[in-house]
């Protein structure tokens, strides 16, 4: 496994040919200071840019217009000089002159239209431009060989530690170039599964044609194609020799996205960093600044679940770097120094599994629920090994396909605790064109509701901080017949649907007084099933009382977590396995992130105090303390310690013999 430095700034250089005097003021001491008063160990300097212009005299492309020097090698060489790696960025799917030069360069929609993101093709030149919009290109035909030419003569002009090609994996395309690939491989351009395929093999041959160019030159480069770390999509994967992923929390889907991808990532077998910006906003914003304690604590974050750590900034067009952002990063680098030998290089441990349905509000919103009540999961990857743990969760959509279904029911059997939400127990009879269940799950499938919403009124075994009243769900179940199963809960319907023909009130239509014919939940053996898709409402709605029912199921069959602590919803607990070194570090995380504006803000640090541990694991713990300082904690019956105060991050390490 490349094992990546793990301090490291992306250094975006996105320079319109409007703006004079491009890198004039670049000095290698001032550089070099920046480095040095950040703590960075790598930074991402550019090739090209997404306004297509190259930062070096390039005889392929087109050099910046007002630029009179190689800036690229003097960034790399003044990084080299101080021991910092420098990779070099390329831009593939937005290059805005390219674009422009090249209307045949120009990625097409399937009715013709040039594909764009977020940008108006219809516009007035005076008209004001949205954030990030560029038009996208198709790396196809004379584009790609440009592309591979440029890679080839960056090989040949600079000592390359690895390169970042960016935009990589949007949608497919329908240039002439690709509809005559198409064709070629026999595929149908009206046919979007076909027209997906062949995006794929699109990005796969050019990954494949760079890598070559990359390594025949400098074999230990390493090479990342920023859009294709999706945990969804693994046929992405093929060309990248490690992982970054790119997540702004402020702006980009909250503080939750990433530890639900670094769980995934963490069993790739690669090596991965988190991505993260200096900005109050995100890309491009010149003078934003998010808080230093903020950067601090993502930083903790993502050594607390395995990540190397990045963080976006953008040089000024002059090349002089931004003294005050070197300080903030810093502020954070230097405790990452400090932390990063109790998170990095370990394994995740948790003994409870939760399945990707491939449907990310499912997945994200119960992921959402477990991490709100310090719950740690590991992701079940496909055709991975189920029996080291003791129950699995199965999100909300339907996923399963025979041998999934197969591996989960042998769990079962075998005293293995499950947990099915909404369609994930589900399988499709294409033939008879119904849904049956995939599993045994004491049940038989009878149809979709006949209603968008529903009630439920839980039992006593769910009845835990729950209204005792029917509550209501934003997504109704399906409907079963229970055949061997103990009934848990019970749905109750509305009056009708809200129609503008039939309707109540400002809102949903009540419910009638008796229950429904279907159940709500239902226990046989160790199988709960919830109907209802809580998943999903939760990530859309984020009702307490989805989450308690949630959570309330899930105790009734899994009752020993591997790391058990009580933190508010906002905080957040990981537990990594360093058997190298014989110890498990348990990492706390509390800083409540705050919408202000557009923008999730940390900015309160509210300390926790006397925050208790426990470990339940196979080995005998022999000591506990924390890190960085190795204060000693005493040990309470053998494999729990109280930590007196958690301010942000505070990590706990529990040695065996």
């Amino acid at each position: 496994m490349i094992q990546l430095p793990t301090r490291q700034v992306h250094l975006d250089f996105h320079t319109s040919e409007l703006i004079p005097d491009i890198g004039k003021d670049f000095d290698k001491a001032q550089w070099q200071a920046a480095l040095r008063a950040g703590h960075i160990n790598s930074i991402t300097v550019f090739a090209k840019c997404h306004h297509s212009w190259s930062y070096y005299p390039t005889r392929i492309g087109q050099p910046h217009p007002h630029l009179q020097r190689n800036l690229l090698k003097e960034q790399i060489d003044a990084a080299h000089e101080i021991g910092v790696r420098a990779p070099i960025y390329y831009t593939v799917g937005w290059s805005a002159a390219d674009a422009e030069h090249h209307p045949e360069w120009v990625a097409r929609n399937k009715d013709g239209s040039i594909s764009c993101f977020n940008y108006d093709v219809h516009a007035a030149p005076s008209d004001p431009k949205p954030i990030i919009s560029w038009k996208n290109l198709c790396p196809s035909g004379a584009y790609k060989e440009l592309i591979l030419a440029q890679t080839r003569e960056i090989c040949e002009l600079f000592e390359v530690d690895g390169f970042f090609y960016d935009i990589c994996f949007r949608e497919p395309c329908y240039c002439p170039n690709c509809l005559a690939g198409m064709r070629a491989e026999g595929l149908d351009p009206d046919n979007d599964v076909d027209a997906a395929r062949y995006n794929t093999l699109k990005w796969q041959r050019l990954t494949a044609e760079c890598n070559a160019i990359v390594h025949a030159a400098w074999p230990q480069a390493t090479v990342f194609y920023n859009g294709s770390a999706s945990q969804y999509h693994s046929e992405w994967h093929i060309g990248d020799t490690h992982f970054e992923l790119e997540d702004l929390p402020t702006t980009w889907g909250g503080y939750d996205k990433f530890p639900i991808r670094a769980r995934y990532f963490a069993n790739t077998g690669k090596s991965y960093l988190a991505m993260s910006g200096k900005f109050h906003t995100n890309w491009g914003e010149f003078g934003g600044f998010k808080d230093r304690e903020a950067i601090k604590f993502e930083a903790a974050c993502m050594i607390a679940y395995g990540a190397r750590c990045s963080f976006g900034d953008q040089l000024h067009p002059n090349g002089v770097m931004d003294k005050a952002t070197y300080e903030n990063i810093g502020h954070a680098y230097a405790y990452v120094e400090q932390i990063e030998e109790y998170g990095l290089d370990g394994r995740p441990c948790a003994n409870l599994g939760l399945f990707l349905s491939g449907s990310e509000p499912d997945d994200q919103g119960v992921a959402n629920m477990l991490m709100e009540n310090q719950i740690d999961f590991e992701l079940v990857m496909p055709g991975a090994d189920v029996a080291r743990f003791d129950a699995l969760v199965l999100p909300g959509a339907a996923f399963l396909d025979d041998a999934t279904a197969a591996r989960v029911s042998a769990f079962a059997r075998a005293g293995g605790a499950v947990l099915v939400l909404g369609e994930s127990g589900l399988t499709r009879d294409r033939a008879a064109n119904r849904a049956t269940f995939a599993l045994n799950v004491g049940a038989e499938y009878v149809g979709p509701s006949a209603y968008r919403i529903d009630y439920l009124v839980v039992s006593a075994a769910l009845s835990a901080d729950l209204p005792a009243s029917p509550f209501l769900n934003y997504t109704a179940a399906f409907k079963a017949r229970l055949v061997d199963a103990e009934l848990l809960a019970a749905i109750h319907e509305p009056y009708f649907d809200r129609t503008y023909a039939q309707y109540c009130s400002h809102q949903n239509t009540p419910y009638r007084a008796e229950p429904a014919a279907h159940p709500g939940a239902w226990r046989t053996g160790n199988l709960v099933y919830l109907p209802h898709r809580l998943g999903e409402m939760y990530y859309h709605h984020g009702a307490k009382v989805h989450r308690q029912l949630f959570l309330n199921a899930l105790r009734l069959i899994y009752t020993r977590r591997t790391v058990e602590t009580r933190l508010p919803s906002a905080g957040r607990v990981a537990l990594t396995h360093q058997p190298d070194r014989r110890r498990y570090v348990a990492h706390l995380m509390y800083a409540p992130p705050l919408q202000r504006g557009r923008c999730l803000v940390i900015e309160d640090m509210p300390p926790l105090y006397d925050v208790a541990v426990r470990l339940n694991v196979p080995q005998v713990i022999s000591r506990a303390y924390l890190a960085p300082d190795k204060t000693e904690l005493p040990l309470v019956d053998g494999a729990q310690a109280v930590v007196p105060q958690v301010i942000g991050h505070q990590a706990v390490v529990f040695e065996y013999e």
